[in-house]
């Protein structure tokens, strides 16, 4: 009896032993799969990474050597996500990154692996030519258009999309680096847009390496210059102020148009040390003027990386006061989609120049997508219509639809209008006629350098008795030594 007990004890051991074994084998199992996910996939969106998508491309160039076809990598940067991680913070954009991952794996009717390279750049494997490239490259773009909500912020994401094929395109080991070449061209060329990669991309990527370093030299070589564009009332033909504008004359290239460099500043992070010197260079002139008797405003365009930076008050402050200049005398002109730009550091660079007495324009109006609502938050003072409606003005009802739209609005905010690219006496007299209070443009004076600005005080400007007086503004307040000087 006992051996039998024995004999049933021993059994269950043994059963149990089989269980807990394979119990043992299954949790390995799985925990050399989980070891194995993590090893290959994206801790964020789950994608592969991109040790795990370079071997993808590997084994398929081997499929292509031994089978022929082709296949193509399909390279996506978003292109505002720096902007919006930035201004919202990380978990915005960790959610932002997460429902773009979403959205580019679900490019239909394309077999392909999605990878998250690093930031918000994302490299797809595509089986096929450049067709289904292309094909994958306008449905992600048209995925990105749709609106996006995160945390209650509604907005929308833009991609540009670089696109090379193998073997159509070179080696093996060029095929992810050309389609992001390709990317990155169009990404300069403004964005949201795809194209296939082209041998000439490289040459043109490393001029423009090149031009970047030549551009931090310029920083340090004062290679820099400012020319000033006066702007005049729209009644009296009296210059009112004078805006800033940046000037880069290379050593071998001669001068480079701020459409060319100020991009690559931006992405490079030259932006903050060039516009640091401009508030300064602009200051300094508006110093000289001042001593000289011309009270008159300097206005400096602010880039959007500037407004997201914490400092960039307490900067301009410093430059007026070491030339002995008022806030009131410093425009700070802001396009309208920077101005727009819901974050917590734009409102709050918006606030302490509010609080600091400065200028604030609202520049290229017309070409974003404000709200009156919005644009009553802003501590604005003035808008500027934005040259391309003015240019069509004498030929374009629409134009003069428009033009006479944005007047109504200034006028129920209470801000003074300033058109832009006036170079013709009928753009002149539209304007006049409508109400707009300040013109600027090339019918009164081309941009020339500050120093020149004295000249053009003595002899004045070109058209109808265009004259230079004491700004037409509200008094400066000037400190009474320096004021009993003028």
């Amino acid at each position: 009896m006992l051996a039998w007990i024995l004999v049933g004890v021993l059994a269950v051991y043994a059963v149990f032993e089989t269980v807990r074994r394979l119990r043992l084998k299954a949790e390995l199992a799985a925990a050399q799969a989980q070891l194995a996910n993590v090893a290959t996939r994206d801790g964020l969106t789950a994608l592969l990474n991109p040790a795990a998508f370079n071997a993808q491309v590997e084994q398929k160039v081997q499929r292509v050597k031994q089978a022929g076809g082709a296949f193509c990598v399909v390279y996506v940067g978003l292109d505002s996500f720096e902007r919006l991680n930035d201004g919202f913070g990380e978990a915005v954009g960790d959610s932002l990154l997460l429902e773009a991952s979403r959205r580019i794996a679900s490019a239909k009717g394309i077999e392909m692996e999605a990878c998250r390279m690093f930031g918000g750049e994302y490299a797809l494997l595509v089986s096929g030519g450049a067709k289904l490239g292309c094909m994958a490259a306008d449905s992600i773009i048209a995925r990105m258009a749709e609106p996006i909500e995160v945390q209650g912020l509604v907005t929308r994401l833009s991609c540009s999309i670089g696109v090379s094929v193998y073997p159509d395109h070179g080696a093996e080991e060029k095929i992810v680096a050309n389609a992001a070449l390709a990317m990155r061209s169009v990404k300069s060329s403004g964005g949201n847009d795809f194209c296939v990669f082209e041998p000439q991309m490289s040459v043109e990527i490393r001029e423009q390496v090149k031009l970047v370093n030549d551009l931090r030299a310029a920083v340090t070589q004062n290679q820099f210059q400012l020319y000033f564009q006066p702007k005049v009332d729209a009644s009296t033909l009296q210059v009112t102020a004078a805006e800033a504008l940046l000037r880069w004359h290379h050593p071998q290239r001669g001068f480079i148009s701020p459409v060319v460099f100020i991009p690559l500043a931006e992405r490079h992070g030259l932006i903050g040390d060039i516009g640091n010197w401009v508030i300064h260079e602009a200051c300094r002139h508006a110093g000289k003027w001042r001593e000289n008797g011309l009270r008159m405003r300097v206005a400096v365009n602010i880039s959007g990386y500037q407004m997201r930076e914490d400092d960039l008050v307490d900067r301009i402050e410093a430059a007026l006061a070491r030339n002995h200049l008022q806030p009131g005398r410093f425009t700070c002109e802001i396009t309208e989609s920077v101005a727009m730009e819901d974050t917590r550091v734009t409102k709050q660079t918006f606030e302490r120049m509010r609080k600091a007495g400065l200028h604030v324009s609202i520049d290229d109006f017309g070409t974003g997508f404000s709200s009156l609502a919005a644009l009553r938050k802003l501590p604005a003072a003035e808008m500027k219509i934005d040259r391309a409606f003015v240019c069509d003005l004498e030929e374009s009802e629409d134009a003069r639809v428009i033009v006479q739209s944005i007047l109504h609005m200034a006028q129920a905010l209470k801000l003074r209008v300033v058109a832009e690219g006036v170079e013709t006496a009928g753009q002149c007299d539209l304007l006049v006629n409508m109400g707009c209070n300040e013109l600027q443009g090339y019918l009164f004076s081309k941009p020339v350098p500050g120093d020149d600005i004295e000249r053009l005080a003595k002899v004045g400007l070109g058209y109808g008795g265009t004259s230079f007086s004491d700004s037409l503004f509200q008094p400066t307040n000037l400190a009474p030594l320096r004021e009993a000087a003028q």
